[in-house]
């Protein structure tokens, strides 16, 4: 098991770390969703990060032009970018975007992701091209895959290869969050902790014991008796459960437990944490989704997509446990 005095030390260099990250450039929470990334990205590019939320740019240049990122990492078993809940208003928006970066980070037999190649499509292009391309999607999420073969074909456009000689504005920063990242990496045994929720997910680990499975694994975390747990973190206590399908809830019963857990992440702080029955949750969500589907098809509209989310009034009907009660961990 890991020295928990020495993860807890390099938690509290990375908050440290983002914390003046965020005064001088006014982003905040790069390390969940894989905003690493767009980091890496515009480094490389001499982009300037635009702080915001979702819906804004990612980045813009020194003549104020805005940009979209879209990555997608090599290990990932869908080699496409994708645009979520896309609207006519969405993809009338591009018009007014620069150019979307659609780039490849090489995460395999590397230390650490690299930002490697991509395709620079103006916007007007790429808005032109998935204004054509939506009009014969049924699915109720409106979502689009875009490949690299629909863009150098279908839209002419050319690879670019990242070169690797110039340095960027976020160039030192960068390497400070690696190396501190990785050395994290090594003691709690999980890799790719500064991809989508993996980091709150270690916070919560050590504070259970367990150990958070590395990409691409069937379940999020394990004990010591080899026990397999979801794991759920929200910054309060409204616990969303996405793409629900049959195959997912199975996946959900074969836990030990289903993990809820609050996290403070400005302070780097594990608030509380629950364990519920996989059983009742699975039970609760069915329940949830059924009334969902009811409310819409009065209404006469489609879900846009299959997900659920348990609120703390939940947590009694699920007669969840409180397993960590919330103590600061000083980082």
């Amino acid at each position: 098991m890991q020295n928990n005095n020495d993860v807890n030390g390099l938690i509290k260099q990375l908050k440290h770390i983002l914390r003046n990250f965020h005064e001088k450039f006014g982003v905040k929470d790069i390390i969940t969703n894989s905003k690493i990334f767009e980091v890496l990205i515009a480094d490389s590019l001499d982009h300037i990060l635009i702080p915001g939320h979702s819906g804004s740019r990612d980045a813009k240049d020194k003549s104020e032009n805005e940009f979209e990122y879209k990555h997608y990492k090599e290990s990932s078993s869908n080699h496409t970018w994708t645009f979520n809940d896309f609207s006519n208003t969405t993809i009338a928006k591009l018009v007014n975007t620069k150019s979307v970066i659609f780039a490849h980070i090489q995460d395999v037999a590397v230390p650490f992701p690299e930002f490697d190649w991509y395709y620079e499509v103006p916007g007007v292009v790429i808005s032109q091209y998935l204004a054509k391309a939506t009009t014969k999607i049924k699915n109720n999420r409106k979502m689009i895959n875009v490949g690299p073969k629909q863009i150098s074909e279908s839209m002419g456009i050319t690879r670019h290869t990242v070169s690797k000689i110039e340095r960027g504005p976020y160039t030192e920063w960068i390497k400070q969050i690696v190396e501190v990242a990785t050395r994290i990496e090594t003691l709690v045994g999980t890799t790719g902790v500064l991809t989508s929720n993996k980091f709150w997910e270690v916070l919560v680990a050590l504070r259970l014991g367990h150990q958070v499975q590395s990409e691409q694994a069937k379940h999020d975390a394990v004990d010591l008796e080899g026990n397999t747990y979801e794991y759920k973190v929200a910054k309060g206590y409204s616990w969303s459960f996405q793409d629900i399908s049959r195959d997912v809830l199975n996946k959900y019963l074969q836990n030990k437990s289903i993990i809820l857990a609050s996290v403070d992440k400005e302070e780097f702080e594990v608030k509380k944490i629950y364990e519920a029955d996989p059983i009742k949750v699975v039970r609760l969500l069915k329940i949830k989704l059924r009334q969902k589907a009811k409310r819409y098809r009065a209404k006469g509209k489609k879900e846009r997509r299959v997900q659920a989310s348990l609120g703390a009034k939940d947590l009694r009907l699920l007669r969840a446990k409180l397993v960590f009660p919330g103590e600061p961990n000083n980082a």
